[in-house]
């Protein structure tokens, strides 16, 4: 573009702010792109000319402003693509909009017109990036003879700019570029000149922005230090680290813009401290369990080192019909970076009184452990506890005492943990336990797997599928703790029967938990607005007496429709249930309500 159009552009641009604003009148916008399908679909969703269209835009000022900024946009569009002749034209009732003279635009217009014509497309001829670093990846459409889209060019100078970056040449950079696009030939030559700079390694590691977590504690928890080699995936490591305290409201790791002595790189963390104290709460209903309450209160910075404290509380089944009102408390404390940086330590206590309908119990637990993030989607948990329990069944009264080695994994790769659209999510515990008393040692697995599908315009139906998984191996069926044992039935397991209403029968009217359990759910979830999404879902549960599911217990299922409404938070969610199969009684329907996606 030449210096008298672009000076047409700021001069148009100008006269949206220096005219008045005129009345509202309808203008007809007409649009006409002798391009190829996939490149008018580009300049018509770059074009503000085109969104004002669909949007219904009337005001003369807005759309003046919307013409003169077209120019660029669609420029930038058929660069992309690799087309460099392109002849762009819009006229503003038969003026070309980049020669409105500023200070006597138009109050009204009757008529924008937008005609591209892209023209023929541009191929690489000469094409050359130097230096590279070892290992530098140049994308394949930078070869003679490929389409010269711009787009091609800018990812190979930053592919060669990161490479050198990955390589210790933190101050790499792009020292010239020469791009002639040759109209006879109809190609376009580029040349990309990289300065990689010395090698550096991390220099002194400084904080700034913290007023009450410790200075050392924020570089412990960053796991910077001064020595190695510079690494951006040690930057973004340490600010993820340090994002995963909850404890900032940002993170940002600078690299100073001067080299320091030696060719090493003063870094400097810069952090935005969070409200330290934070609380929540939640709830669910349903038909036959009655209402859930749950809330917590959380410390972010408990003892100035960036350590979480946190307090649960619930209280389930008021109101309800299944066996009693339960209840539980549950503290947990987690100090980051011991004894490494992607290490935490953990420790908690845990307090629970459930009233269930085959057995009671007053439960408490102690742990302590550590917490590995081993990729940022794979967190591993491994520790050492001690569980005492209570218990009063149809059998009498029994005092359990264990000590168990609770072992956990967590692969999440959903799309959004509140309202996932795609992905899928792990979730896998085994505790091998020694029985101290009232049970036989053994090994208790669960398993808890998700997978998630959007399709169509949009995304709009999502397909949703649930893997539940338990085994208790080791002690026989009577001998294990109840707590350990497994029931169906209910909004966690199978919706449209009755709470744990599937579990081992043992004549003359006794009942227990299984060894073994599977439950399989599958939901289809249609957004009919923004907010509005209406689901159909199924779901099947089993509960056997062996150590691993045979299918020789009993199984039932139900299924059902519900609406969600999608908020900031989460969806709140409206269920209806009915059964499908099963030998144990059920009500006709179930009604669920709660805070989040089933599943």
């Amino acid at each position: 573009m030449s210096r008298k159009f672009l000076s047409h552009v700021l001069a148009a641009s100008a006269a949206v702010f220096l005219t008045a604003t005129g009345p509202a009148a309808a203008t007809d916008l007409r649009f006409e792109f002798a391009a190829p399908e996939d490149v008018r679909d580009a300049l018509f969703g770059s074009s503000l000319l085109a969104s004002a269209d669909r949007e219904g835009v009337t005001d003369t000022q807005e759309l003046l402003a919307a013409a003169n900024a077209d120019y660029a946009r669609l420029i930038g569009v058929l660069y992309d693509r690799g087309y460099y002749g392109a002849v762009i034209s819009i006229r503003v009732d038969g003026r070309e909009a980049a020669e409105i003279p500023p200070l006597s635009a138009p109050e009204t217009v009757n008529d924008i017109s937008t005609r591209v014509t892209a023209g023929p497309r541009y191929l690489f001829g000469r094409v050359r990036a130097a230096p590279l670093a070892p290992g530098t990846v140049i994308p394949e459409g930078f070869a003679r003879g490929q389409p010269a889209a711009l787009n091609t060019i800018r990812g190979t100078a930053e592919e060669a700019v990161d490479a050198w970056r990955r390589s210790g040449h933190a101050k790499a950079d792009l020292a010239g570029q020469r791009i002639v696009a040759r109209h006879g030939e109809r190609e376009t030559d580029a040349d990309l000149s990289i300065a990689p700079g010395p090698r550096l390694t991390f220099g002194a590691i400084t904080v700034s922005g913290n007023e009450n977590v410790r200075t050392r504690r924020i570089r412990t928890i960053a796991g910077l230090e001064e020595g190695p080699v510079y690494d951006p995936k040690e930057i973004e490591g340490a600010e993820r680290r340090l994002r995963r305290t909850g404890s900032f409201q940002s993170v940002v790791v600078e690299e100073a813009d001067e080299i320091g002595p030696g060719d090493t790189l003063p870094m400097n963390i810069n952090v935005v401290e969070q409200v330290p104290r934070r609380f929540g709460f939640g709830g669910e209903f349903s038909t036959i369990e009655g209402v859930r309450l749950s809330g917590f209160w959380l410390h972010r910075n408990f003892l100035g080192g960036a350590e979480r404290f946190r307090v649960d509380g619930e209280i389930a089944g008021v109101g309800g019909g299944t066996g009693g009102t339960d209840y539980g408390v549950n503290v947990r404390y987690e100090r980051p970076a011991t004894p490494r940086p992607d290490v935490d330590f953990f420790s908690e206590i845990g307090f629970e009184r459930l009233d269930e309908p085959d057995f009671t119990s007053t439960t408490g637990e102690f742990k302590l452990g550590f917490t590995r993030y081993a990729t940022e989607e794979l967190v591993v948990d491994f520790g050492l506890g001690f569980l005492y329990s209570e218990v009063d069944d149809d059998f009498g009264q029994e005092i359990y005492r264990l000590a168990n080695l609770p072992l956990g994994a967590v692969y999440d790769r959903r799309s959004d943990p509140l309202n996932p659209k795609q992905g899928y999510f792990v979730d896998l515990e085994i505790t091998p336990f020694a029985g101290l008393s009232g049970t036989a040692s053994g090994v208790r697995t669960e398993l808890d797997a998700r997978y998630y599908k959007s399709v169509g315009p949009e995304e709009k139906l999502t397909f949703a599928g649930r893997l539940q998984l338990g085994s208790l191996a080791g002690p026989d069926l009577l001998e294990s703790p109840p707590t350990y044992r497994f029931y169906s039935g209910g909004g966690g397991t199978v919706r449209g029967q009755d709470y744990q209403s599937l579990a081992i029968d043992l004549g003359g009217g006794d009942r227990s938990g299984g060894k073994s359990f599977l439950g399989l759910s599958a939901e289809a979830r249609r957004s009919v607005t923004d907010t509005i999404e209406v689901v159909g879902f199924a779901d099947w549960g089993y509960v056997g007496a062996e150590d691993f599911p045979d299918f020789s217990g009993d199984s039932h299922a139900g299924a059902g429709i519900g609406v969600r409404y999608n908020t900031g938070i989460g969806p709140i969610r409206l269920d209806l249930a009915v059964p499908v199969s099963g030998d144990t009684e059920a009500s006709d329907y179930y009604i669920y309500i709660g805070i989040g996606q089933a599943f």
